[in-house]
């Protein structure tokens, strides 16, 4: 019999860090720092309304997502079995099911306030968000439609499977990326050492994922071995790029690197928090670039 993973109970130690996470807020201070600090790292300096344009769009993107799951819990019925879905919904699926509507609410107004900032942003930023927008809104329909109401090839993959998690590194990456390539590609200074640095962020966006996953679905195919290793690989590579690529803005593969090595040093010691605080603390160990701000002023 295969194994499932229970509702996960509500978080009971109102912490800082715990909200932090329930409120969807973690995503966008990830996204908002990695955005600054890319384009600081790389002597790009990006408007004031980028930052908040990028905090809006990421906030609403993820609490819909967290939305969009917790709908397993209204097909729910008292009479009727838990479906597969709604049992591995996690505390911050429930927190956004139970305050459902203060988080459409806030969703709505994070939209039109995206839009009243589009003409403050780089056009040629604009045009690549377009396109990632409209690959988004495709995932975002093979992830939440019913499987039963397509055929997709993505919906015969397994339940559980690392498609999502890669996928989240990939988007979040390009997201972060867009503002400074945009800037460099108007300056007519393009640079490669920059699609390195991005494929290097990606692959530790993807490895924070795929961590939190095995953390919450220990058992299945999620909860592997390789995992530590590719850690260290990521923490190696984001090392040797720093450490021998002059053409590369060294502060970025370094802060990669260091969030690596913070993220094996988390599933070492996993079972001393709860999974709620676990899940934050992997995003909070995405914020190292606070830790090389000092190294910014003088690079």
């Amino acid at each position: 019999m295969a194994a499932t993973t229970q509702i996960a109970p509500p978080v009971r130690t109102a912490s800082p860090l715990a909200f932090w996470h329930l409120l969807s807020l973690d995503a966008p201070t990830v996204a908002v720092l990695w955005t600054w600090f890319v384009a600081r790292a790389s002597h790009i300096r990006l408007p004031l309304a980028s930052s908040f344009a990028m905090a809006l769009a990421v906030w609403a993107l993820y609490a819909a997502d967290r939305l969009l799951d917790a709908r397993a819990l209204d097909l729910d019925k008292p009479e009727g079995p838990r479906t597969d879905s709604s049992a591995e919904l996690e505390a911050r699926h429930l927190f956004h099911h139970r305050h459902v509507r203060v988080f459409l609410a806030g969703i709505a107004v994070a939209i039109v306030a995206v839009v009243a900032l589009l003409p403050a942003l780089d056009l040629a930023a604009i045009r690549l968000y377009l396109v990632e927008g409209a690959l988004l809104f495709a995932w975002f329909l093979i992830l939440h439609t019913p499987r039963r109401a397509h055929r997709l090839p993505a919906q015969h993959l397994p339940a559980q499977h690392p498609t999502k998690e890669i996928a989240v590194g990939l988007f979040f990456s390009a997201a972060v990326f867009i503002p400074a390539v945009a800037r460099e590609s108007a300056a007519r200074q393009p640079r490669l050492a920059l699609l390195s640095c991005a494929l290097l962020f990606a692959a530790l966006c993807s490895l924070n994922a795929l961590f939190i996953s095995a953390w919450e679905h220990e058992g299945t195919c999620f909860d592997s071995p390789r995992l530590p290793m590719l850690a260290v690989a990521t923490a190696i590579a984001g090392a040797a790029l720093a450490a021998f690529d002059p053409s590369s803005p060294w502060p970025i593969a370094f802060a990669c690197a260091l969030a690596a090595v913070l993220l094996l040093t988390l599933d070492r010691h996993r079972r001393r928090l709860s999974r709620t605080h676990l899940r934050a603390a992997a995003d909070l160990a995405l914020l190292t670039p606070l830790l090389l701000l000092p190294f910014l002023r003088s690079w």
